[in-house]
């Protein structure tokens, strides 16, 4: 086949992926940590972007949108900010580092289709989301029916409480429990693929088989994150990426005799109904009479660091009570009262007013997203008003479907 090779002069680093509880290294944890730990989400991407493992807007966006701490089990938020594997039983999130890659990679903008083979607990599927659009497909295939429930609950959580939900028009993905290796023959074709687990050669056709023409798959083929593009119908071209440590793919099992089990994925375009397609068009209406979509989120910079990191600190120990207020603020139905912002500025505000620096390429001075203020002894951080959820509350409609609108519902 016409096949070129093509080398990344990408740094390579070591990190890992985790798809099954089988053949892992247990040094693997401790694999990954290209870049510097952050102290919060934001921070972690500042250190993917100095590294250059972040290069566009558009993948920076998706990444600051969606906090990697919230897809980690309570008792390991601690460790959700440094660039390494993450693994408890079934769950498991690959080091930033190398989503950061694929996310690069796969080359993604709106009305996509994409499969994710070993989609975990949905974070990569739900960034993805963000650039594919209502248009796009998003499907993924995971083995453990336990990390499917776990995924739902993740993504539901992150539509009804996240602001980060009315900034972009998602493509909500859809998991499917199986084995990846046994997806059913008559399954569509995607134009994006990415594969969460080690992949030998001689499964290496089975994967580019999953691919349209013009398509883009990205997995660790024989321990190298490898991005393959489908140029024709026997054509690809191949690069290597950085290498990589993951964990292989789990053979199907089959008792003697017995038929093999194809997983049947989700259909890949389904007519729309109405409701859906009325409700996209109000909040792309509401986003433009607003200003859009909204300027790239980003936390202020300080020369020192040391204020912005006392803050962090405290806001790290109000982060159950943070969320709780954001999440009900979200329900009531009029904006917060302003009563309850604090007026004053703290020493601490003027020392990182002073020190604050722009971000390179960041047009203007820069601003605070949010306001802190404190109840009850905690340092509460609120977040700025969300237009297009205050402009859905002030219609003079129904409630019910004032919270349809703002794609709140009832699984």
């Amino acid at each position: 086949m016409g096949e070129r090779a093509v080398f990344s002069s990408q740094p390579c680093t070591l990190a890992v992926g985790f798809v099954d509880n089988s053949n892992i290294d247990k040094a693997g944890l401790r694999m990954g940590g290209a870049v510097s730990a952050g102290e919060d989400n934001d921070e972690l991407i500042d250190n993917l972007k100095e590294a250059q493992y972040i290069r566009s807007d558009l993948v920076e966006r998706a990444f600051r949108a969606i906090d990697r701490a919230d897809y980690y089990l309570e008792e390991f938020r601690d460790s959700a900010y440094k660039d390494l594997a993450w693994r408890h039983g079934n769950i498991h999130l690959s080091a930033p580092c190398i989503y950061s890659e694929v996310m690069e990679a796969l080359d993604l903008h709106p009305g996509l289709s994409f499969l994710n083979l070993g989609s975990g607990t949905g974070y990569l599927s739900t960034m993805v989301g963000l650039i594919l659009g209502p248009f796009g497909v998003n499907h993924g295939v995971e083995l453990h029916q336990d990390v499917i429930e776990y995924a739902y609950q993740k993504l539901e959580f992150f539509i009804k409480t996240s602001d980060s939900f009315d900034r972009f028009e998602f493509c909500e993905p859809c998991f499917v429990n199986g084995n990846c290796l046994e997806i059913a023959p008559e399954s569509g074709q995607y134009d994006r693929v990415y594969c969460g687990a080690g992949v030998q050669r001689e499964q290496e056709d089975y994967m580019k088989n999953l691919l349209r023409v013009g398509g883009v798959l990205v997995l660790p083929l024989e321990e190298k994150l490898t991005k393959i593009t489908r140029t024709g119908f026997n054509s690809w071209e191949t690069k290597k990426i950085i290498a990589v440590s993951f964990a292989p793919l789990v053979l199907p099992k089959h008792k003697d005799n017995s038929k093999p089990k194809t997983v049947p994925l989700p259909a890949m375009f389904e007519v729309r109904n109405l409701q859906d397609l009325a409700r996209i068009s109000i909040r792309l209406t509401l986003k433009k009479t607003f200003g859009g979509q909204g300027p790239l989120p980003r936390r202020r910079l300080t020369h020192t660091g040391e204020p912005l990191r006392r803050r962090r600190a405290q806001n790290r120990g109000s982060t159950l009570l943070s969320n709780r207020y954001i999440f009900m603020s979200r329900l009531l139905p009029g904006p917060m009262d302003e009563n309850n912002h604090s007026g004053t500025d703290t020493e601490e505000d003027e020392e990182e007013e002073e020190g604050s620096c722009r971000v390179p390429g960041e047009p203007g001075v820069e601003v605070e997203q949010g306001v802190e203020r404190t109840e009850g002894g905690a340092l509460l951080h609120e977040v700025p008003v969300n237009m297009l959820r205050e402009g859905i509350l002030g219609l003079p409609l129904p409630e019910p479907l004032k919270m349809y609108l703002l794609h709140y519902r009832e699984k």
